[in-house]
């Protein structure tokens, strides 16, 4: 570990991102979102007009994208081949598909490579966030959090973030991703055995970033002064 890395894992919309921003803002590092990674490769594969259920051929040509990241906490974004993708990825199309896509293998040990070659590269670390960072990209990391929320409460979030769809429609989404993120063979979505599960159902967003603060001082108080 080059630098302090907090592991933010945790299903879809349960706060994340905003709250992983927040703390690297805080802390002064480096921000990674891997989901986004997953949703640029997704929506590369589909611009490709790639059969979803040819994994075979996803496998194979999972690296001929140009996949670039900022992690500017301020100012993140992904780009595919020099396209700046920051808004197709949140659409509809590409959230519906990114599961199959991510499910591949090869299309994982691709991106995570990519994961821990970012995280090596940032000056006094990174916040990375996703859905198997404390137990695969980065198992190492001294501050591990899980965030949880209710269903209602992580279909009203992501549904802000999204275009093209409701409330309602994100619940039946978010039960099938869940089920299909946690099923997968290749780095399910699990909790790791050392990480701290924090709810925010009922925290603002100020509540929540506190609170990771709190535990990196109390879990790498060296790296948190």
């Amino acid at each position: 570990m080059p630098g302090l890395v907090v592991a933010m894992d945790g299903p879809s919309g349960s706060g994340k991102s905003s709250v992983s921003r927040g703390v690297a803002r805080a802390l002064g590092l480096r921000y990674l979102d891997t989901g986004a990674m997953y949703r640029a490769l997704t929506w590369w594969v589909l611009d490709q007009g790639i059969d979803l259920a040819d994994a075979e051929t996803i496998a194979a040509r999972a690296t001929e994208p140009v996949l670039e990241m900022s992690t500017d906490p301020d100012a993140s974004g992904v780009t595919i081949d020099g396209i700046d993708v920051n808004g197709p990825i949140r659409e509809a199309a590409v959230t519906g598909a990114v599961s199959a896509v991510a499910a591949v293998p090869e299309v994982r040990a691709h991106l995570v490579a990519l994961q821990r070659t970012l995280i090596a590269g940032a000056p006094g670390g990174m916040v990375v966030e996703g859905r198997d960072i404390g137990t695969v990209v980065a198992p190492q990391a001294p501050v591990k959090i899980y965030l949880t929320a209710s269903a209602e409460a992580r279909a009203r979030r992501r549904n802000a973030e999204l275009t093209g769809s409701t409330v309602e429609a994100q619940v039946a989404d978010m039960a099938r991703r869940d089920t299909l993120d946690s099923t997968r063979k290749a780095d399910p979505l699990t909790m790791a055995a050392d990480a701290v599960e924090v709810d925010t159902t009922e925290l603002g967003l100020d509540e929540v970033i506190a609170e990771i603060l709190r535990l990196v001082k109390e879990r790498a108080p060296i790296e948190a002064r």
